[in-house]
């Protein structure tokens, strides 16, 4: 059996914000596999599980440049240590000319918009001058380049923490603007079931069997069960079967509410600040205590 560690407990309490207890038991009975324990830990404790996954753990902007009369889109993120840098105007200078620079010149990843010339050098000449500049790290994390099939429409939000652009066929400009703010707020992670990576539904499935058996579910009711556990899971996860957060009935999937528009969604890209990112976490009166420690070895 696979010894359990300390640090085990603290990444698997880190990532699923369950008690510590919970969290050493459910790596006993996983053989210490992070992954298989905190399905353990879904089955038991629900969504709670996962709920510090969701924490944004990287500082940084999402930049939006839209061109050709909503027809060509760029959203892009540049991440930054800290907030403070992230509130700068130069690092934000430098996010929003890298967007707008993927869409007049289609680079093919972030080390070819690096290469590209800005100003008096090159992005990454920009970009490292800017380093030396503040002192502190920065980065082009990432982008996508978007050709409308009907039109485009953004949304920033918290600071520029989060930023979608849409591509909504047919509809209008509030319809485009009210799905923007729905992707924001509710963040669905694919338009339909076809874009759901199927070991997720796997998962699903199987923590819905679980619980089940649990619950004292009779064997012929458990594929049924959790048939229903993915099928609740996707309307929670894909836009087309969320339920629109301005519904006055509150019942209103967004698939209804574009039925009844006339208009269809051809995708859309959320990018969330950090998202994906591990943030070091660091103890500030440790490091001044070690400081002034060090400080007072010199003497």
């Amino acid at each position: 059996m696979a010894e359990i560690t300390a640090s085990m407990v603290k990444e698997l309490r880190e990532k699923t914000d369950a008690p510590m207890m919970e969290c050493k038991r459910a790596l006993s009975e996983a053989g210490g596999d992070m992954a298989k324990a905190e399905e353990i830990l879904r089955v038991k404790l629900g969504n709670k599980a996962t709920k510090a996954a969701a924490r944004i753990t990287a500082e940084g902007v999402v930049a939006i440049h839209v061109a050709n009369d909503g027809k060509l889109g760029v959203i892009l993120e540049g991440n930054c240590e800290t907030d403070f840098v992230a509130k700068n105007d130069d690092f934000i200078a430098l996010v929003k000319n890298a967007a707008e620079l993927v869409a007049n010149k289609s680079p093919a990843d972030v080390a070819t918009l690096s290469a590209l010339p800005l100003g008096a050098g090159t992005v990454e000449s920009t970009r490292t001058a800017l380093v030396g500049k503040i002192g502190e790290n920065m980065t082009l994390r990432r982008f996508q380049r978007v050709e409308a099939k009907g039109r485009l429409y953004s949304y920033i939000h918290g600071g520029a923490k989060i930023g979608v652009l849409l591509d909504l066929v047919g509809g209008d400009e509030q319809l485009g603007k009210d799905l923007s703010m729905h992707i924001a707020a509710s963040k669905p992670k694919a338009l339909d079931v076809s874009g759901i990576d199927a070991a997720l539904l796997d998962t699903e499935r199987r923590i819905g069997l679980e619980k089940a058996r649990e619950s004292g579910k009779s064997e012929n009711m458990l594929d049924k069960i959790a048939e229903g556990a993915v099928q609740k899971f996707l309307k929670e996860v894909t836009l087309l079967g969320q339920v629109f957060v301005k519904a006055e009935d509150g019942r209103q999937t967004i698939e209804q509410l574009l039925k009844a528009r006339g208009a269809s969604v051809a995708g859309f890209v959320l990018y969330v600040v950090g998202e994906g990112i591990e943030k070091k976490s660091s103890d500030f009166a440790a490091e001044v205590a070690q400081q002034a420690a060090a400080a007072a070895a010199k003497k």
